[in-house]
């Protein structure tokens, strides 16, 4: 299925992958969707990088997706690259995995038997492995807005501003009576797929996010993380880039929470 042609299109130019039918999805309208329902975004597979970072959403959603969206590849590869695609793709550096394993989206496949949603905590199964079945494509993916008051940061480490990201961490955090009460950390190529930090969450909640507990936070998720080394980075390299980029995304993300919101959490 060919809906931007980012990434396949990339693989075949280098004989990295052959295949012997594409077919291009562009004029199927019911792919095209974006709204939102019953406390979640919802996006077809044919929605753009750009449609998500002029995105207009009033929830903190919209501002993490946002932050992400600018650091995705450049203004062309936006221009057509679609989110879906990403996590169809599933490559270990993307920004839209990290972000969909730490928020719990649900991703959309159809096939003859119907149509399932897979839970992103287990529709990643290893770099450019997935759930999908050989008769199935992805149609869709819906994630939960985060409420008012939550706060959302996002940095990554690139080489060149076109280049995958070396390491990424997304987070969204909530603050109430001056402690942080729930957190969501999702980290890009730590692993050979998309980590939700949960050791890092647990050290943060609770805690009065103060600099000594974001830090404390940042080494727990560069533990949990099991980064390969290559030819630009070794491992130890990337898993002491993670806990910084971590650092600096909670840090983020607690300076944009606001602690006087109320509102629905469904995320947490």
């Amino acid at each position: 299925m060919l809906a931007g042609g980012q990434s396949l299109l990339l693989e075949m130019r280098y004989g990295r992958s052959t295949p012997t039918v594409l077919v291009d999805v562009n004029r199927a309208p019911d792919l095209a969707g974006l709204d939102v329902a019953d406390g979640e975004l919802r996006l077809g597979a044919l929605v753009r990088h750009a449609a998500v970072e002029r995105l207009e959403l009033d929830d903190p959603l919209a501002r993490l997706l946002g932050k992400a969206a600018a650091v995705v590849a450049h203004p062309p590869i936006r221009a057509r690259g679609t989110f879906v695609g990403s996590l169809a793709w599933a490559h270990p550096a993307s920004e839209w995995c990290a972000l969909s394993r730490a928020l719990d989206a649900r991703v959309t496949v159809r096939g003859p038997a119907g149509e399932r949603d897979v839970p992103a905590a287990t529709w990643f199964r290893g770099a450019f492995r997935t759930q999908r079945a050989p008769d199935e494509v992805v149609t869709g993916v819906a994630l939960p807005l985060l409420g008012a008051g939550t706060g959302a940061g996002f940095a990554e480490h690139r080489r060149t501003s076109g280049s995958f990201a070396l390491a990424a961490a997304g987070c969204a955090v909530r603050v109430e009576a001056d402690r942080v009460t729930a957190a969501r950390i999702g980290l890009a190529n730590a692993a050979d797929v998309p980590l939700r930090a949960t050791d890092a969450e647990a050290v943060l909640v609770g805690s009065d996010g103060s600099p000594a507990a974001v830090a404390a936070a940042a080494d727990a998720a560069a533990r949990e993380a099991d980064p390969a080394g290559e030819p630009h980075c070794s491992a130890e390299y990337r898993r002491h880039t993670l806990a910084v980029l971590v650092r600096r995304a909670l840090t983020e993300a607690l300076a944009d929470a606001d602690p006087g919101a109320t509102g629905d959490l469904a995320w947490t």
